[in-house]
């Protein structure tokens, strides 16, 4: 076992009275011993040089060595052609609440991890898929597939209002959220059906954290006869050969999955409530259950999506591709066009309490304010909690993914993480 240094960065002095309560992994001192490489290009075979790739690596390894991400996963592709897949830190057994003795496990750049709300780019395509098929139109009512969410005003609710968060329900009831009720569809629907507006349907635009992934899932299992996890697999992932992409993992690959951790600063109100409302749960209970089997085995439309970050960035470059990957066609380029379609330009978040640009599914880009880098007004893709992110970016020919582990909400090195995408920005220029 190499040998491990402890960072702590406290942002307040180390006083007798006033305990050090930022929640970090260990950090080995020699970080090549934990890090591991995938296939990649030569860089110059699309444009850039092996400093270029080092240099966003370096922001990778700073990330790291704020001690908030047990494991570290990231993938870039430019032009297709993978010119960055690697992993640092461990999968297993090296987080603050890690069992003594426990023991650590790589992370490898074919480690899966639960996406969280990343997934809802993946549930958006299916949706699209069904729209282009003509099986579902985005512009239908919800209730013309669940008569009963019509009640309580909710008739005008549209399947675009719940793509583009703008459709009244943000909040689910806890029951919605008990682990032992994910199956229960007839719960789930009753639920979905008593929820209250908090505004009118198409007003404003107020993230839905967990609700709208409910409602979609429902749809397609109402318009299809089949659950939205089986069309995802059937329809999307088998043609193009993906091995892990889905929601949740088969009982046999549970221990493959990537054990997340709670780090970075305890979280306090009003933001404790304000993610309660949310996510349907208190936050120290969210990591929790994402680690539960009965989470890593569900089909949670909005957040329990799996993925290697590989595969991942493999989903964004189908959709850079306007919809073909190697030779199978997926979607038609309209479909794409269609999914990426502003919907709220800068519009505050009511949830969230940010300016947000959101289309049908996605999260999108901007010239200044974005999570994918500055000047990125083209780019597309999905935060998933806390420290996920999946996108394309059409302008440099790149689609990424970069996966973590760590669970923080607030640490100090935040801006390390916002830096490593300046930095993917900066390396890759936009191509002509």
């Amino acid at each position: 076992m190499p040998a491990v240094l402890r960072l702590r960065f406290p942002i307040i002095p180390r006083l007798p009275l006033v305990p050090d309560v930022l929640h970090r992994c260990e950090v080995p001192r020699d970080l090549a011993s934990v890090t591991t490489r995938g296939a990649e290009v030569d860089p110059a075979a699309v444009g850039l040089s092996s400093e270029d790739v080092e240099a966003i690596w370096r922001s990778v390894t700073n990330l790291y060595r704020s001690g908030i991400h047990p494991a570290i996963s990231v993938c870039l592709r430019r032009h297709g052609q993978v010119v960055l897949d690697r992993a640092i830190g461990h999968s297993h057994g090296n987080g603050p609440a890690a069992r003594p003795g426990e023991a650590r496990r790589l992370a490898t750049p074919d480690t899966p991890f639960v996406l969280y709300s990343a997934t809802k780019a993946v549930t958006a395509m299916v949706v699209h898929l069904l729209d282009q098929r003509g099986e579902l139109h985005i512009g239908d009512r919800v209730c013309d597939y669940i008569p009963a969410f019509g009640a309580g005003g909710k008739d005008a609710i549209t399947i675009g209002h719940v793509l583009s968060h703008r459709a009244g329900v943000p909040s689910v009831p806890k029951e919605a959220m008990d682990l032992d009720n994910l199956g229960d569809r007839e719960l789930i629907v009753r639920l979905l059906s008593d929820a209250k507006l908090t505004s009118r349907p198409g007003r404003s635009l107020a993230y839905h954290a967990v609700s709208g992934g409910f409602i979609l899932g429902e749809v397609v299992q109402r318009v299809t006869g089949r659950s939205i996890a089986d069309v995802l697999r059937s329809d999307i992932l088998d043609p193009l050969g993906f091995r892990w992409m889905g929601y949740g993992v088969g009982p046999q690959d549970l221990d493959q999955v990537a054990t997340d951790h709670a780090t970075g600063f305890p979280v306090v109100p009003p933001i404790s409530w304000l993610m309660e409302r949310a996510l349907g749960m208190p936050f120290d209970k969210v990591v929790d259950a994402g680690n539960d089997p009965r989470l890593r085995t569900g089909v949670i439309p909005a957040g329990n999506g799996v993925a290697t970050a590989n595969e991942l960035s493999r989903f964004y470059e189908l959709l850079r591709c306007n919809g073909e990957l190697d030779g199978v066609r997926i979607f038609e380029p309209r479909t794409i066009r269609r999914s990426i379609t502003e919907q709220s330009y800068h519009e505050i978040d009511l949830t969230l309490g940010l300016p947000q640009r959101f289309s049908l599914g996605f999260m999108l880009g901007s010239k200044v304010l974005s999570l994918f880098g500055p000047d990125t007004e083209s780019a597309f893709g999905h935060l998933g909690f806390t420290n996920i992110i999946g996108w394309a970016d059409p302008d440099r020919a790149l689609s990424g993914a970069v996966l973590t582990s760590g669970k923080p909400v607030l640490y100090p090195e935040v801006f390390v993480l916002l830096g490593l995408m300046r930095t993917i920005g900066k390396r890759c220029p936009k191509v002509a």
